[in-house]
């Protein structure tokens, strides 16, 4: 049987093509007028050789190096963790020389929206209680289980009370990166298009004051009176039982006012996409990636804003999107937070080819350069218009990279905090996600997958490997993406995900 059959190859210059389905020892391809005999097993996912590689060659799959051999390899083998591996190379990030300007629609869709005092646009109407330090973190919780959907039965236009808790907030120095960057996640989370209100809860006593991440992030200038900050303390009410009656007053009283917001018709302009994989597989790069990428370009062409994080999984692969940088600027910053990460990395005894994970491995994934060449994908293809750090606000238009780990919790923090009001998290082992104040669209990369979590799944993206189009795809994703912002609630806010995955990332000494 001809190789396209039983395997998929996705660049003619690849040294490796991706089975379909198991591949048994002995089964016979053809390829080009010549025989590829499959020499071992060979799973469904995973790399088969279609050309012979030395030792210390490298290995190419997309068109690009995913890799080195550390051993012979000929054509018919499985190529993985046996033998292939990672190592330095010198890549040309060749600042800007792919950029092109955006062809933008000249018609615009709409959604249902939250429009803000600011013009920004909510698809989601939550109150929000924002825990500044971990010892404030079960009166958070407490006040948000007090308002159960019994008790909001009568505020149809309210999604909830959600409680944004953590671990840390104390034992840390009050200046630096560690300590400016959970400031703005916080403060990203209260003043977040989605949220129509929000209370700063702390102790009293801890480092993290609730008084100075209103001061430093410019929350303070847009209250109607700055004199009267939004902020309970637990030390200050007088314990935990009074905090509680006092803040379940102040929700009450904001209950009302938050109602009497309605949805109203808005240009899809205002979504800020935060794009997501977790529990990748290798299908995850030719799937469902690409076809988030297909709708994020779309999204773009509107006038809308895409957000790629994980920037330990662009490791590998930052030459390609330096190339499409708007500006040399813009392709240094991100050169430099790739810089900062190798050092971060080594600092603490690790290595970025530590990220794939053991059930990425298992999916067919080898080293993070492979991993990475997939997970950009998902940014579609229009120019890089600006690098973020992590959770700072993201005000440029069109696609925009923030600097986050690859962890899934951290990494979709960070970019809601930075203004996400949808997110659209693609998955090909099946991960169980939801994020609060912000829906989640999952994505499975494959149909047993999707198939076998129906009810964790929205959008099956294996219907590519049957024959439908990536643009096809492209165009399911956005439609469900302008249906999610309108209301249409996601089969994780469904299930009661999201309240737990609210995660800061800690760069910082504990003190």
């Amino acid at each position: 049987m001809q190789l396209n059959e039983k395997a998929l190859l996705l660049r003619s210059e690849d040294h490796v093509a991706v089975a379909r389905t198991d591949l048994a020892p002995g089964m016979a391809l053809e390829h080009e007028g010549r025989k590829i005999i499959v020499r071992d097993p060979v799973p469904a996912g995973h790399k088969l050789a279609i050309h012979p590689v030395s030792p210390g060659e490298p290995i190419r799959k997309y068109g690009q190096i995913i890799g080195f051999a550390t051993r012979p390899i000929s054509v018919g083998e499985h190529v993985h963790l046996h033998n292939l591996d990672v190592r330095e190379y010198e890549r040309d990030y060749a600042f800007a020389s792919e950029f092109r300007p955006v062809a933008y629609h000249d018609t615009m869709r709409t959604f249902q929206g939250y429009e803000r005092p600011d013009g920004r646009i909510g698809t989601r109407n939550y109150i929000t209680l924002v825990s500044t330090v971990n010892c404030s973190a079960t009166v958070c919780k407490q006040v948000a289980r007090y308002f159960d959907e019994e008790k909001l039965g009568d505020y149809p236009n309210i999604d909830g009370v959600l409680a944004v808790t953590h671990q840390v907030g104390c034992g840390m120095r009050n200046e630096g990166e560690a300590y400016d960057q959970l400031q703005r996640t916080l403060a990203g989370f209260a003043h977040h298009p989605n949220v129509f209100d929000y209370i700063f809860v702390g102790l009293g006593c801890e480092t993290n004051q609730p008084l100075a991440v209103m001061e430093n992030n410019g929350l303070l200038q847009l209250l109607p009176d700055p004199n009267r900050p939004p902020i309970v303390t637990i030390q200050e009410s007088g314990g935990t039982r009074k905090a509680i009656h006092r803040l379940i007053e102040q929700v009450e009283a904001m209950l009302p006012e938050a109602n009497r917001c309605e949805r109203t018709t808005q240009p899809i302009s205002g979504l800020v996409l935060g794009t997501e994989c977790g529990g990748s597989d290798a299908y995850s790069g030719i799937t469902a990636n690409p076809g988030v990428g297909m709708a994020a370009d779309e999204l773009v062409r509107y006038g809308g804003t895409v957000i790629l994080g994980e920037t330990s999984e662009m490791y590998g692969a930052e030459h390609l999107l330096t190339r499409r940088a708007r500006t040399e600027e813009v392709g240094q910053k991100l050169v430099d937070r790739i810089r900062w990460w190798e050092r971060y990395a080594a600092v603490r005894g690790a290595e970025l080819n530590n990220n794939p994970s053991d059930g990425n491995k298992a999916g067919g994934l080898t080293t993070i350069y492979e991993k990475s060449l997939g997970a950009i994908s998902k940014g579609g293809t229009t120019s890089v218009n600006d690098v973020y750090l992590f959770a700072e606000q993201v005000t440029e238009k069109g696609l925009v990279l923030m600097d986050t780990p690859g962890y899934d919790p951290p990494s979709v923090t960070g970019m809601v905090a930075g203004g996400a009001n949808v997110i659209v998290f693609t998955t090909g082992r099946g991960s169980a996600f939801g994020f609060k104040p912000a829906p989640s669209i999952k994505v499975a990369t494959n149909s047993d997958l999707y198939y076998h979590m129906l009810d964790d799944m929205d959008i099956n993206a294996g219907v590519v490997l049957e024959g439908i189009s990536l643009q096809e795809l492209g165009g399911q994703i956005l439609d469900e993406i302008i249906a999610v912002a309108s209301g249409k609630r996601t089969k994780s806010e469904l299930l009661g995900v999201g309240d737990e995955e609210f995660c800061p990332w800690e760069i910082g000494a504990m003190l």
